[in-house]
């Protein structure tokens, strides 16, 4: 059995914490509930327990020998702002709120890690399991570091898990390098001269500026972008105007870009100004640019992507492990931790082609991955600890 053996008996245990998690979801800096709930999982097996990092965030700390090696395990904790619409029992009880992306599943596993390396201690060194607040849009990760988390914590490597709908159960992928996008916002505010639909030539129309604008942005990545280079410019929205026969005074784009890379997420920021500032020029018009940068790209150290993979196939086997899955164009701010500590996130299969997608109302975690969460962050504590780990 690749799995760790404790970590099928103890699964019933810890599926009942996941569902209780997941039907009493808590959004981000809000996870007071559950934080409670890890932090006295974590004090009844022995752990130490450190609380208000982020927040709402903690560590729980084992140690073992006189070791000054270290490693670093992190889940994350909150839910989405959204309605649930699955009718089993263990739904969400919150309106409004829902764990839509699995971290009730993230924060299970790595609690169910924890339960079994705190009977096994098969390791020399310190082993810090960090339960983070805020992924979801709320820079939990930062929160975190921000408050001395590797200060107070130091970690020679750390790992991560986030499940993966469309993988197979029992297989984990990842891939070394980007493996997430940075995912950044903008605002475009156009101020023209507004006026009467049929006296067009009396107006600075901002609507006919805008259209210029957003066609201009696609050719960001279309002539800017090396097209082997993961990035997106996406507009979400055009707001103008509220009469047919008005040409409005002022227009609002806004927007998202992804990229994977530092140097192609300030080319996009610069062309998006450089269109503009050529857009305002060209027609006239006053054109202000907000770019509000969100979570950067989330790099896989190559080593740590290596020793990971090598782990995920003691556990999955060696057909149930990918080094090369695409990188996602969605974010994760386990990259504020990977900027500061070499390591490694991978993905956990949830599921294949017929499991519901993250962000879904009718997602939900496949308790069955559970041991194999639990047994990878269990074997790379062991190796990454053992005698024999060089690296």
């Amino acid at each position: 059995m690749p799995v760790v053996p404790r970590s099928l008996e103890i699964q019933g245990e810890i599926t009942a914490i996941r569902r209780d998690i997941h039907a009493h979801p808590e959004l981000a800096y809000q996870e007071t509930r559950t934080s409670d709930i890890v932090a006295a999982k974590l004090a009844e097996w022995g752990l130490e327990v450190t609380r208000g990092l982020g927040k709402t965030g903690l560590v729980g700390t084992l140690r073992k020998g006189n070791s000054l090696r270290s490693i670093g395990l992190r889940a994350d904790m909150d839910c989405l702002p959204m309605d649930e619409t699955n009718d089993f029992e263990h739904r969400s009880q919150n309106p409004g709120r829902m764990h839509a992306c699995g971290h009730d599943g993230h924060t299970a596993m790595l609690l169910g890690a924890a339960k079994v390396l705190s009977e096994k201690r098969n390791f020399e060194g310190a082993v810090h399991f960090i339960f983070q607040p805020a992924e979801e849009g709320g820079g939990g990760g930062k929160a975190m570091i921000d408050d001395g988390l590797f200060e107070k914590f130091p970690c020679d490597a750390v790992f991560a898990i986030h499940n993966k709908p469309g993988v197979p159960l029992g297989h984990i992928v990842s891939r070394p390098g980007p493996l997430l996008a940075a995912a950044d916002r903008w605002d475009i505010r156009i101020t023209g001269k507004g006026g009467h639909a049929a006296h067009p030539h009396t107006t600075s129309d901002p609507m006919i500026v805008g259209a210029s604008i957003v066609m201009s942005l696609q050719t960001i990545v279309s002539r800017n972008i090396d097209p082997q280079d993961a990035t997106v410019v996406t507009v979400g929205f055009f707001k103008a105007g509220s009469a047919y026969n008005v040409i409005p005074g002022e227009v609002h784009i806004g927007g998202t870009t992804r990229t994977t890379t530092s140097e192609n997420r300030a080319l996009a920021q610069r062309r998006i100004k450089e269109i503009c500032d050529g857009a305002a020029q060209m027609y006239g018009v006053k054109i202000e640019v907000e770019h509000r940068p969100g979570y950067p790209p989330t790099i896989n150290n190559a080593e740590q992507t290596k020793f990971a993979l090598g782990i995920a196939a003691t556990v999955c086997g060696e057909n149930g492990v990918r080094d090369n899955v695409k990188p996602s164009m969605g974010a994760e701010d386990f990259s504020y931790m990977l900027e500061k500590v070499p390591g490694a996130m991978v993905m956990l299969g949830n599921g294949g082609t017929e499991a519901i997608n993250l962000h879904n109302s009718r997602y939900d975690f496949n308790d069955m991955a559970i041991p194999f969460g639990i047994s990878f962050f269990v074997k790379t504590v062991e190796s990454f600890l053992g005698e024999k780990h060089a690296g």
